[in-house]
């Protein structure tokens, strides 16, 4: 008998391992901040995240990619993480949470 595998679940586990990961330069995590676009599970367990930078200039386009990859690489449900970098849309504050704007004192 296989194993039922709950991609949403998986993605909310991925979620939660997102907010513990820090812009360096503003006090929100990457989820709240709207940098990450999107998360997809197949059912072989492989992720992929479709997230984009504040600018293209940002300090850390090479190392907070890799730091997502690695971070969800480490739960062990998954199999394998890649990150992929965007600017279509490009990013503004107004994909920014309530949350996040409140964090920053934008309200």
């Amino acid at each position: 008998m296989s194993e039922t595998i709950d991609t949403n679940a998986l993605g909310e586990k991925i979620v939660t391992v997102l907010k513990t990961i820090y812009d360096p330069e503003i006090p929100v995590d990457i989820y709240e901040l709207g940098l990450i676009y999107d998360v997809f599970v197949n059912e072989d367990l492989d992720v992929k995240i479709l997230m984009t930078l504040t600018t293209p200039n940002c300090p850390v386009a090479e190392s907070l990619p890799m730091e997502v990859e690695e971070k969800v690489k480490s739960l062990d449900e998954v199999k394998t993480a890649e990150v992929e970098i965007t600017f279509d849309p490009p990013w503004t504050q107004d994909l920014m949470s309530e949350e996040a704007k409140l964090e920053l004192g934008m309200l």
